[in-house]
C-alpha cells in the first residue's frame, strides 16, 4: 500500500528543495479529483481551394478508399473527418475572393454596397471564454496582417504575421519597462472609457426613450471593454509559461510560402500545451509571388485558375501537396503532446478547409472542410448533397457545443450538424 504523499513534498538535498508536481498519489491525499484539460479550437484555412478531385473520395462511409490528397494524412485516419456538400449560402460577392473574408462569418454577399461583415466563430468563442487564458484568441497569417476574424460589428482583427513576435508575447516575459507601459496603455483605455461613460450619463438626461435605449446598449459595451482592460491587466502580474523551444526565426521571404505556413503551424501547439489561448486561427494566403517549391514556375493563384491545363494542375497539386503535408505534421505534433490521460488532439477541435470548393472557378460551394481531434468518432467521409448545400455553420454549431459554448444558432445555421 502506497502512503499519500503531501502536495508539499519536495526533494531535498545541499540546502535546495525541489517541488514536486502535482502527482496521481497527491490527489488521493488532498482529496483533489484530476482536472480534465480544456477543449479548444483550431481553425486554418487554406483560401486558394484544394483541387477537388485529389481530395474527395468517390463514395462515403468509414471504408471509403483513400485519395491523392488523403494519403498524406493516412497516419491520422482516425483523427479526422472529411465533408463534402457544405458551404455559406449567398457567398457571390463584389470580389471572387471576396469569401475569404467571410469563411468564419457566414455574412452574406461579401463586399456588395452595403455589406457589413458579422462577428467570427472564433470571436464568438473568444467572448464567450473570456480572459480565461492570458489571450483569449490568437490571429495568424501566413502573409500580412489579414485575417478572418471579426468582432460583432464586424471589424477585422489583425492577424500576427511574425512568429517571433507571437513566440515573445506567449512567452517571454518583458522588462519592468515594458510592463509598465502596458499598464500604462490599460490604464489610458480604462480613463477614455470612464470619460466616455461619464458623458453617456450626461445625455441619457436629455435624450429620448428611443435614445436612451441605445444610449444603454452602447453603456453596456462599454462597462464590458472595461471588464476585458481589467482582465487584461490582471494577466501583467502572472508570470509566462516557460517552453522549452527556441524562439522561431521569421521568414522574410514571401516566396517560403511552406516555410512561413510551417513556423506558424508549429507555434499552435505550444501555445495550447501552455493553456496561452483556446482559440486560434491560421489563415495561408496567396502570397503573389512563385512559391520556391521543387517543380512549380507559376504564382499560386494564377495556378488555381488552371483552366483544365495538365501542367498547371500539376504545379498547383505540388503546392497543396506540400500545404497539406504541413497538416500532417501539425496533427503529429498535436498527437505527440499528452495531457491528463490523452492526447492535446482530443480535447482541441481543428477545422481545416477553405472558402473556395472550386478555386479554378471561384465557385464557393461544396467546401473541403475537414473535421480534426475534439474527441469525435472520426475514420470517415461524411458527403452531403453536392447541388444543395448544408450550411458550414450549422458544423459551426456542433464545434461550439463541443468546446462548452452552448449555442442553438450561429451564423446562417438552420440547426446543429450531427456527426454520425
Amino acid at each position: 500500500m502506497h502512503t499519500p504523499l503531501s502536495r508539499r513534498a519536495a526533494l531535498k538535498a545541499s540546502g535546495i528543495a525541489i517541488a514536486l508536481p502535482l502527482l496521481d498519489s497527491m490527489n488521493r491525499a488532498v482529496g483533489r479529483e484530476v482536472v480534465l484539460p480544456p477543449k479548444r479550437m483550431v481553425t486554418i484555412c487554406n483560401t486558394l481551394g484544394l483541387h477537388p478531385p485529389s481530395l474527395f473520395p468517390k463514395t462515403p462511409g468509414s471504408d471509403y478508399d483513400s485519395t491523392e490528397y488523403l494519403d498524406l494524412l493516412k497516419d491520422h485516419r482516425n483523427d479526422f473527418t472529411l465533408f463534402a456538400g457544405l458551404s455559406h449560402p449567398d457567398q457571390n460577392g463584389k470580389q471572387p475572393h471576396d469569401t475569404e473574408m467571410t469563411w468564419l462569418t457566414a455574412a452574406r454577399n461579401p463586399g456588395l454596397g452595403g455589406f457589413k461583415n458579422s462577428i467570427s466563430v472564433d470571436q464568438y468563442a473568444a467572448a464567450n471564454l473570456g480572459y480565461a487564458t492570458r489571450f483569449p484568441s490568437i490571429s495568424l497569417s501566413s502573409n500580412t496582417q489579414k485575417s478572418q476574424s471579426y468582432t460583432s460589428n464586424g471589424v477585422m482583427i489583425p492577424a500576427q504575421d511574425r512568429p517571433s513576435t507571437v513566440f515573445a508575447k506567449l512567452f517571454l516575459d518583458g522588462s519592468p519597462e515594458e510592463v509598465r507601459r502596458s499598464r500604462q496603455s490599460l490604464a489610458d483605455g480604462r480613463s477614455i472609457l470612464d470619460s466616455v461613460a461619464e458623458q453617456t450619463r450626461a445625455l441619457n438626461r436629455q435624450t429620448s426613450a428611443s435614445d436612451r435605449r441605445q444610449l444603454d446598449e452602447y453603456f453596456d459595451s462599454i462597462r464590458a471593454a472595461e471588464a476585458d482592460l481589467l482582465e487584461a491587466d490582471a494577466w501583467l502580474d502572472r508570470p509566462k509559461p516557460e517552453v522549452d523551444e527556441n524562439p522561431p526565426q521569421d521568414i522574410s521571404d514571401a516566396a517560403d510560402l511552406i516555410g512561413r505556413a510551417r513556423t506558424l503551424m508549429n507555434l499552435v501547439p505550444l501555445c495550447l500545451q501552455t493553456d496561452s489561448s483556446r482559440i486560434i486561427t491560421v489563415v495561408i494566403q496567396d502570397h503573389l509571388v512563385v512559391p520556391k517549391i521543387d517543380g512549380v514556375t507559376a504564382e499560386h493563384h494564377n495556378l488555381s485558375h488552371h483552366g483544365q491545363d495538365l501542367e498547371k494542375i500539376k504545379q498547383l497539386k505540388i503546392i497543396e501537396t506540400e500545404i497539406l503535408k504541413c497538416f500532417a505534421d501539425f496533427l503529429s505534433r498535436m498527437t505527440r503532446a499528452s495531457e491528463a490521460d490523452g492526447r492535446l488532439l482530443d480535447q482541441t477541435s481543428v477545422l481545416f478547409g477553405s472558402n473556395l470548393g472550386n478555386a479554378n472557378a471561384h465557385n464557393p460551394s461544396n467546401l473541403p472542410i475537414i473535421l480534426a481531434g475534439g474527441g469525435y468518432r472520426h475514420g470517415r467521409y461524411v458527403a452531403y448533397d453536392k447541388l444543395n448545400n448544408t450550411p458550414l455553420c450549422n458544423l459551426f454549431v456542433n464545434v461550439l457545443n463541443n468546446i462548452g459554448i452552448e449555442t442553438d444558432t450561429f451564423g446562417t445555421s438552420t440547426g446543429t450538424l450531427e456527426i454520425p
